[in-house]
């Protein structure tokens, strides 16, 4: 996909009758790196250099839809067949143990989670990864999008991953993506105890055809499962926790339950500020000071 991207923008330079020089300098890059990317060698180009260079060569955004494909390369070999195999699924089931999965998080959320990759080389790679995770949330919305089916462990929920307002805002993206027919939550409650996918997440994919692939991912590992008897269990895994969650309604109960919480919380002074206030209001009605566990310290008397 590099050296297509790099032979399109080849021949939009050619015929717009530009030297690379010329190109890179309307791009705000060195002509080096032009040259770079028309031979697929280098540094793949970033969204905002593909942006760039679709302005300046009026290629009518075709560069920019290239882009994920190039960007893709950069990822192994079985990331890339998941992400292949997840735009042709009929249906998509997920369980997550950690985080709302990418196909429902917001854009603050999914800058939060991205930002703490241990790859991550700066703010404009966080920026393109943050652009390439809700450029494919669209396929929700198109004329083939999938079935989506979510189990999320209740430490998703409880998780404020980017602070309380950004947790807050996106358990409301989950209760309205579970208005929409197509789309399904659950939540796997704490009291359930132990299970099979405990510190994972675990996605099986049915696609056109009947077929089904299952992804596994921990914390620094993914794997793609194709063997078919190997994919058969994992999904009987999955239905168990389907099986084991709170049903759909109550489901929405809890996430409502949580978000109200969150905006309690976030409206409670902490415990310093609580002290701060209780020492002022002790000392402006004469009361003393306060010990360190909260209990009034007397004032004493001065002696006659």
């Amino acid at each position: 996909m590099a050296a297509l991207f790099g032979a399109r923008v080849r021949r939009l330079r050619t015929a717009a009758g530009l030297t690379q020089a010329e190109l890179g300098s309307r791009t705000h890059v060195v002509s080096t790196r032009i040259t770079q990317i028309e031979r697929a060698s280098g540094a793949k180009p970033t969204l905002e250099l593909a942006r760039a260079l679709d302005a300046v060569l009026g290629a009518d955004d075709l560069l920019v839809e290239l882009w994920p494909y190039v960007y893709r390369e950069a990822f192994p070999d079985w990331s890339r067949k998941f992400m292949e195999y997840s735009e042709r699924a009929v249906a998509i089931r997920q369980y997550a143990s950690h985080v709302v999965p990418g196909l429902l998080q917001t854009e603050d959320y999914a800058r939060a989670v991205l930002k703490v990759g241990r790859t991550l080389s700066g703010e404009e790679q966080l920026a393109e990864r943050v652009a390439l995770r809700m450029g494919r949330q669209e396929r929700l919305s198109g004329p083939d999008r999938p079935e989506l089916w979510v189990v999320l462990d209740e430490a998703v929920l409880r998780r404020p991953v980017g602070g309380l307002p950004v947790t807050r805002d996106q358990l409301s993206r989950l209760l309205d993506s579970a208005s929409e027919s197509h789309i399904t939550v659950q939540v796997l409650p704490f009291d359930q105890g132990e299970h099979e996918v405990m510190g994972g997440s675990l996605t099986v994919l049915t696609l056109l055809d009947g077929s089904e692939v299952a992804y596994t991912e921990g914390a620094h590992y993914g794997q793609l499962i194709e063997e078919p008897d190997e994919v058969r269990s994992l999904a009987l895994t999955y239905d168990r926790l389907r099986a084991a969650a709170l049903p759909p309604l109550m489901s929405l109960d809890m996430i409502r339950c949580v978000r109200e919480d969150n905006h309690r919380g976030a409206n409670v002074p902490s415990r310093s500020e609580r002290r701060r206030v209780a020492q002022e209001q002790l000392q402006q009605s004469g009361g003393g000071r306060l010990r360190g566990d909260g209990r009034r310290i007397p004032r004493r008397r001065p002696r006659p």
